[in-house]
């Protein structure tokens, strides 16, 4: 049977609409094909709310989670954003459509190719994925108006930090291994402001100033 894509993604962003309010946001998520980010196995689900399996035992966010962090960057169409974690290159998209330009990494080479197939294929021109170094982020693009984790940190890095140009956003899972709570950092001037937006369960995040390869 032929799934019907566009119907199903019209359902989710009703079922958003009862957490989400940016309709920026919303707009932007029945406009990216979320079933292009996840294997044809899993497409009959792809507009589920909850995370799907992706290769190297990794996650597409629920599409929840995904509108919850993006409305939190309170994106005007001007920024540059940071992505740490490109994943399946959905959250990518998402950004995609509400800022200026992408920046996104990932420590997986065989995801990086895949992200940067299915956004190619879709026609973005204002998002650069980039295999991911040992030092957290993506210097050579900084700083950044707003920037995303997808992945749990003991704490909020202070080279994401040094990223962030001043008035920025950033939004970081924050907690143990096993269980984060999702924070929401805005740098202002020399003072940094910190709101809790509830808990919330990422893999690891790797690297320095985060969880070693050894620990995830």
């Amino acid at each position: 049977m032929k799934i019907d894509f566009a119907a199903s993604r019209a359902a989710l962003i009703e079922h958003l609409r009862y957490e989400i309010k940016d309709e920026k946001v919303l707009s932007a998520m029945g406009h990216v094909p979320r079933e292009l980010f996840v294997s044809s196995a899993h497409q009959q689900a792809a507009y589920e709310d909850r995370p799907l399996p992706i290769d190297l035992g990794q996650t597409i966010s629920q599409p929840l989670i995904v509108a919850m962090m993006t409305e939190a960057l309170e994106l005007s169409g001007k920024e540059r954003v940071l992505e740490i974690g490109t994943g399946s290159g959905y959250q990518a998209a998402i950004l995609a459509e509400l800022a200026h330009w992408v920046v996104t990494v990932e420590r997986h080479e065989l995801l990086v190719k895949k992200a940067k197939e299915v956004l190619d294929k879709l026609g973005y021109t204002n998002i650069e994925v980039h295999l991911a170094e040992r030092k957290l982020g993506w210097c050579q693009g900084a700083p950044y108006d707003a920037i995303i984790v997808t992945a749990g940190a003991p704490k909020v890095p202070q080279e994401l930090l040094d990223q962030l140009a001043p008035g920025g956003r950033l939004v970081i899972p924050v907690g143990s291994r096993y269980e984060q709570n999702l924070i929401k950092v805005v740098k202002r001037n020399d003072e940094i402001a910190t709101q809790s937006l509830g808990p919330c369960r990422w893999v690891p995040l790797i690297g320095e100033e985060a969880w070693g390869e050894e620990q995830s």
